[in-house]
């Protein structure tokens, strides 16, 4: 594997571990709550101005514990967030990253040759009976080392799998009913556990099969690619597509852990790699614009796969979403924020057919349309706009939406989107500095008209 370590750096902060810290929480969030409910739920209303908006800006502050096996733990909550340094671990010696969410909290491993330490996952089965859950381009590869960590030294531990189709294409309610139907077959019981084993859509589906299987059964994420490692996998979102709309049908359901081998991204291909970055680049300019200066001096090594900052980017990911996740689980109004782009993006998927561009392919040209629409209203600087269109083409993603997209077409999937709230549609927009945005329903339709057409044709 190719690695450029001399092109790695790190910003001043990053450079020195801190063992012990007494922080203060240093976060400047302004909320405006303000609802006007339309008189119909037209499309027209839809697109329309309402009075909502969230408006959020976040700064760091150093904070972490050393483990007693010596792994870094790392605490996100409102009292305690985490500072941007980065360490080179051993292998098979983990960092680790905790959402907290009172009795739901559990840790993320981050680290490499972390499946070589049956520990870290035999501790969060407890249970007898384990169901792994992954596709047929994953088992080949990652699926008798799970079995042998999951029960080496372990006797009393039987492991079932079920395979199914790789691809978005199958993230519908037949496929996850072969869950259901393995799961039942197997005589499982309430004090199973459900291994997800994959990338996003298989930790999407297994997630929510262990929500829905007897009403609720534990489960354990292991992310095998950089969009599920720094997105999916954390913060307990799972769920299935309709062929209306994109993640439609789900649950908030958390994990009993997350555990991230980052020797899992040596087998992934180029184009997922790349598509994992979008979300990656989200946290930048959404709440970190320390990341994003850092992502732009080190893209390089990124798309090279260098491991150190492959670690690192996963790390600073999961950081920010563990913060946000500790401050809103179930999606009340600050984590909205951390769909920037997914609008336009999950409609784009939709429209095209799922699985005809990737999740993060989406994503990217959905965020190039946010960061657009977010100058057309005089909010950000066109300094903005051309670092966001460079960054994302270093990282060999699109900048537009494939030309079949209408404006018609993107109206009319978003009048569904999981953020509409009393018929009217809610974007996430950038505002002010770089590492500021808005979750807001309050902006002028001609921004929007103006954005549509701008990147579509008809």
């Amino acid at each position: 594997m190719a690695s450029t370590a001399n092109h790695f750096s790190l910003p001043p902060s990053a450079k020195q571990t801190t063992t012990s810290a007494s922080p203060k929480l240093n976060t400047n969030c302004s909320y405006l709550h303000c609802f006007q409910k339309p008189k119909s739920l037209s499309s027209h209303s839809l697109f329309g101005s309402s009075r909502f908006s969230i408006q959020v800006n976040r700064k760091w502050v150093n904070a972490s514990t050393a483990g007693r096996d010596g792994s870094l733990r790392i605490c996100a909550n409102s009292a305690q967030v985490m500072d941007q340094f980065a360490t080179k671990a051993e292998p098979g010696v983990p960092t680790i990253v905790d959402v907290d969410l009172g009795n739901r909290s559990y840790p993320i491993y981050i680290g490499s040759g972390l499946l070589d330490k049956p520990e870290l996952l035999q501790r969060h089965v407890h249970g007898k009976r384990v169901l792994v859950v992954t596709n047929n381009t994953i088992a080949p590869l990652y699926l008798d080392k799970v079995v042998d960590a999951l029960t080496k030294e372990n006797p009393n531990v039987s492991v079932e799998n079920v395979i199914l189709p790789d691809g978005e294409q199958y993230k519908d309610m037949d496929t996850l009913m072969k869950v259901f139907d393995k799961a039942i077959e197997s005589r499982l019981d309430r004090r199973c556990t459900f291994v997800a084993l994959g990338g996003g859509v298989i930790g999407d589906m297994c997630g929510f099969a262990a929500a829905a299987f007897l009403r609720g059964v534990n489960f354990i994420q292991i992310p095998t690619t950089v969009m599920a490692q720094v997105d999916s996998s954390v913060g307990g979102k799972t769920g299935i597509n309709h062929p209306l709309g994109k993640n439609l049908i789900g649950a908030f359901y958390q994990p009993q852990c997350v555990l991230i081998d980052t020797d899992t991204l040596n087998t992934l291909p180029d184009r997922e790699l790349s598509s994992g970055f979008a979300e990656v680049i989200k946290y930048g300019l959404i709440r970190d614009a320390d990341f994003f200066e850092w992502q732009e001096k080190n893209m390089q090594a990124l798309m090279a796969r260098d491991p150190n900052a492959l670690a690192y980017a996963i790390k600073r990911s999961c950081e920010n979403k563990a913060e946000v996740v500790s401050l809103d689980e179930k999606e009340s109004g600050l984590r909205a924020t951390l769909n920037l782009g997914h609008t336009f993006g999950h409609a784009i998927e939709t429209a095209v057919g799922y699985g005809q561009w990737l999740h993060g392919e989406a994503v990217a040209a959905g965020t190039v349309m946010a960061v657009d629409m977010s100058y057309r209203l005089g909010w950000i600087d066109d300094s903005v706009v051309k670092r966001v269109h460079a960054i994302l083409k270093q990282a060999n993603l699109p900048t537009a939406p494939p030309e079949t997209m209408t404006v018609d077409v993107f109206k009319s999937i978003m009048a569904v989107d999981k953020k509409v709230a009393d018929g009217l549609l809610r974007l996430i927009l950038l505002k002010g500095p770089l590492g500021n945005c808005v979750f807001t329903g309050d902006y002028d339709r001609k921004a929007l008209d103006d954005t549509l057409r701008s990147f579509c044709k008809s």
